[in-house]
């Protein structure tokens, strides 16, 4: 099984802003997500982080080796990184949710994180055909590895919403992956 799961809380995160390669360390709160994540998820036969410190914080809290894939990093929102969200404007949205491969100034687009998330979900695919695999990154990766497990666009990342310290689980067998669950609340504030 692939298990992927979602950092825990940034201060980035409660202000509403874009977060993409600028690198807040966990909350409080976030902390205590990422204890939860560790009692909750199976033992893990693999660990795989983005190398941003919420995500190996995050993965941290497993108690086991942790593997850094750089390809699992979150979206390079070039300029836009540490907006508000609600500040960018309409039209810039809407260009985004139409063009998979429109890039932000300085940044990267969704096709370019979903090239890189599908091939990292290859690799993975016959660890979590025989064990319990996770990887602990953001939010447009797993969309990214969602649409993998799906075998669909990546234009199907405007009708996901990924909480904070969420799991999304994705089955694979000999088939291919088929998932299973998608933002997993096991973890809802103390």
């Amino acid at each position: 099984m692939l298990y992927v799961v979602r950092h825990g809380e940034t201060a980035a995160n409660v202000d509403g802003l874009l977060l993409g390669r600028a690198d807040p360390s966990l909350t409080d709160l976030g902390a205590r997500q990422a204890e939860r994540l560790a009692n909750m998820l199976p033992r893990p036969d693999r660990v795989v982080s983005s190398p941003l410190r919420r995500a190996r914080d995050t993965a941290a809290a497993l108690g086991t080796t942790v593997e850094v894939d750089e390809r699992w990093i979150e979206l390079d929102y070039g300029e836009l990184d540490g907006v508000p969200a609600s500040s960018v404007p309409e039209e810039l949205w809407e260009r985004w949710r139409t063009d998979p491969t429109h890039i932000p100034a300085g940044g990267e687009s969704l096709a370019d994180v979903g090239r890189r998330v599908r091939l990292a979900c290859d690799e993975l695919a016959g660890d979590a055909i025989s064990g319990i695999v996770v990887v602990v990154t953001h939010v447009s990766p797993i969309k990214a590895a969602i649409a993998w497990s799906l075998g669909v666009s990546d234009a199907i990342a405007w009708r996901m919403y990924v909480e904070d310290a969420t799991i999304t689980r994705v089955a694979v067998d000999a088939r291919g992956p088929m998932l299973r669950s998608f933002n997993e609340h096991l973890l809802r504030p103390p």
